[in-house]
């Protein structure tokens, strides 16, 4: 790996500048809850050490949410963050707002929630979590601005929104001057979505960031279930989806195989080829947040951003993963 030095990236319009990568912690919700039911409950020492490696390997931001085990992930970093004697402003965290069955009104009512679960830590990013509210994005971007305006958050964001939704909440946003300066949505070489349903060209049109999430497709990149087919009997819910099929998983070994040689070459695993493709293919409009439940994989994604694709890499691992959708 020839360990270049990781750039900051300015998320959207905004004045973060932020690492490629960052940590996404749904693994941190302690089990609790309908979402954190798809992980195993981790001890406050694991993540605490998860989070010490990601800070040292460079990452300076960290994404979080309200339904990550009912504000229990929000808790386990800011917790890991304090333990390690981290100072507010040394770190960005990114969280979210749960607008399933409830109004805009909630956003309001519910952020003394989050700064509680939080232990002070600002949000520099607050984010809808998807366009699934009793409100309309109109109401709720009103709300978003009014959070703003009080000194509660300092950036605004959206996941899981469509084209459309996502130009509707920066106009919404316009009208009290302020800016929509991300959109977190499932992108990674297996989920290329993005790329045809008019969500990335929108985004490049309002200099609005992508925030990737599963990057990895929930592992299927690493290729550790392609070499060892019998650990799909741990991966709880997931391996009822169509991305763990044995079917599926022999579709994707080409891809598989080009990540281990183009890794090989780097000195690099596959899924670090992998993320380093997701946050570079197009250029710093994308970046990324990889979970890791354990510390060897938080130093292997933070060393994603440590090594550079050719042009022709990206090209040929973009075609064999076109090839590959399921």
């Amino acid at each position: 790996m020839n360990d270049t030095k990781i750039l900051l990236r300015q998320l959207g319009n905004s004045s973060l500048k932020i690492t490629p990568i960052g940590l996404g912690t749904w693994q941190f919700s302690k089990g609790k809850g309908m979402a954190g039911s798809f992980w195993a409950k981790l001890d406050d020492s694991l993540m605490k050490e998860i989070v010490q490696v990601a800070l040292d390997e460079g990452i300076n931001w960290f994404d979080t949410a309200e339904l990550y085990g009912k504000g229990e992930s929000e808790k386990a970093l800011s917790r890991s963050l304090e333990t390690l004697n981290v100072k507010q402003g040394e770190v960005y965290i990114a969280t979210k707002w749960w607008p399933v069955f409830r109004t805009a009104r909630s956003i309001g009512k519910t952020i003394g929630k989050r700064q509680e679960a939080l232990h002070g830590f600002p949000i520099d990013l607050y984010q809808i979590h998807n366009p699934y509210s009793f409100s309309s994005i109109s109401s709720q971007m009103k709300e978003m601005g009014s959070l703003i305006q009080k000194g509660l958050i300092k950036n605004i964001g959206v996941s899981n929104f469509s084209a459309s939704q996502m130009k509707k909440a920066h106009d919404e946003l316009q009208k009290y001057g302020l800016r929509l300066i991300s959109n977190q949505v499932k992108y990674s070489l297996l989920d290329r979505g993005i790329e045809f349903n008019g969500v990335l060209n929108m985004a490049k049109e309002l200099g609005i960031s992508i925030i990737a999430y599963s990057p990895l497709k929930q592992g299927v990149l690493t290729g550790k279930f392609h070499e060892q087919p019998e650990l799909l009997s741990g991966v709880g819910f997931r391996k009822y989806t169509g991305a763990f099929r044995k079917s599926y998983l022999k579709k994707t070994l080409p891809l598989i195989e080009k990540l281990r040689e183009t890794g090989a070459r780097h000195g690099a695993t596959p899924a670090q080829v992998a993320l380093n493709w997701a946050i570079n293919y197009h250029g710093d409009m994308i970046v990324a947040i990889p979970g890791a439940s354990k510390v060897k994989q938080a130093k292997d994604n933070a060393g994603s951003m440590k090594f550079m694709l050719s042009e022709k890499e990206m090209e040929e691992l973009s075609n064999l993963s076109l090839q590959a959708k399921i």
